[in-house]
């Protein structure tokens, strides 16, 4: 696979197969991380689906995170607490996700259909991607939300086919599991086809996580394969 770094709206690292790529996944990474984060996830997948896939790892803007003390930091919006009745960052969101509109565009200028496009994201990444499923009304080939949550707001639904898969550790101390139960259940309440599941870990991600997600994306992508 080869590795280089792209800067459209969002600087990117970018991970493309050794053949055409069946599917691109946009994946995000978490508060005061980096695009760097989730690249070794990607060797992992290409082994365990045995699939050819392009992945886009965009860094996050850096800007001022109340809840640690307005340190600048890599983050897609800001957080003023881990409450769940903590004020949210709308505007920040919006923004993010106006971004991650940008990077599905440039996908689709390289050749990838919506159907090929898989957006992925971990904590606020998750957030990020959420968001942006529900305010896009294209159909893309897939979500994935490990340890995230939707924030309490009215959202404009635009019910589609895209499968969703909700990941979230049993004793996540940042990120309660509960938080991602309850995206699950409203987005399945919406008509969404989604898959949730839990795991023995903290905020983080697992080998089980990975296998399963694996698994999921053969199951999606098998389809355009045959």
């Amino acid at each position: 696979m080869s590795k280089t770094k792209n800067e459209p709206l969002l600087d990117a690292i970018e991970i493309n197969p050794n053949q055409p790529a069946a599917a691109s996944l946009i994946w995000l990474h978490g508060l005061g991380a980096s695009g760097d984060d989730f690249v070794p996830v990607a060797e992992e997948l290409q082994q365990l689906t045995q699939l050819p896939l392009r992945f886009v790892f965009p860094h996050a803007p850096h800007r001022p995170v109340t809840i640690n003390m307005g340190f600048v930091m890599p983050a897609w919006y800001d957080v003023s607490s881990f409450d769940k009745n903590a004020e949210i960052d709308h505007e920040g969101i919006a923004i993010s996700v106006e971004q991650v509109k940008a990077l599905i565009q440039a996908e689709q200028v390289k050749g990838f259909s919506p159907r090929q496009i898989i957006l992925a994201g971990f904590s606020q990444g998750a957030v990020i991607v959420l968001n942006t499923l529900l305010s896009e009304p294209a159909e893309l080939g897939g979500v994935i939300a490990l340890s995230g949550y939707l924030p309490p707001r009215k959202l404009l639904f635009h019910p589609q086919q895209t499968p969703i898969f909700i990941g979230h550790g049993l004793s996540d101390e940042m990120v309660p599991c509960i938080y991602g139960q309850a995206a699950y259940e409203t987005l399945k309440k919406a008509g969404y086809t989604v898959a949730w599941k839990t795991y023995h870990m903290t905020h983080s991600v697992c080998d089980q996580e990975i296998r399963d997600l694996a698994g999921w994306l053969k199951r999606i992508l098998g389809p355009a394969q045959a």
